[in-house]
């Protein structure tokens, strides 16, 4: 099987997780969130990213999105994976956004994990725009 972890600060990797849910099916075993939240030891966030992988087998690859580079709950997220061995089958990347995670969640299953994560992350660079509603103004406005 092929999970993916989403982590953050605060609870950004839940509400996505949540969002998930609504758009791709609840209850997917597939899926797993947990985040870092404000006063938490990074003690404690690494026995929940532990408790989370403990379900990822030896045949099972990882997917991880985390809210930022360079972050506390991603680089926590890579120690404790290389601690459990996970590591070398597992595929990061930092900046997640909800349209890169439910494309992943879609396609994860079709595609080689390297090649999915290349192709999904312009996807989600380009999913950013600017919204503009016109606005008219009316004579009649008092």
């Amino acid at each position: 099987m092929k999970y993916i972890l989403l982590v953050s600060h605060g609870t950004m990797a839940q509400g996505v997780h949540s969002v998930l849910e609504m758009l791709v099916g609840e209850g997917r075993e597939d899926i797993l969130s947990t985040s870092l939240k404000n006063g938490m030891g990074a003690d404690e966030f690494a026995e929940n990213v532990r408790q989370c992988v403990s379900v990822v087998k030896e045949e099972d690859e990882l997917l991880v999105f985390a809210d930022l580079i360079g972050g506390s709950p991603l680089t926590t997220t890579a120690n404790v994976l290389a601690e459990e061995g996970l590591l070398g089958r597992t595929t990061m990347v930092g900046g997640m956004n909800l349209p890169l995670v439910v494309s992943a969640v879609v396609a994860k299953d079709s595609m080689e994990s390297g090649a999915l994560v290349d192709g999904l992350i312009p996807e989600a660079r380009e999913a950013l725009k600017r919204f503009t509603v016109a606005v008219s103004e009316s004579e009649d406005e008092i």
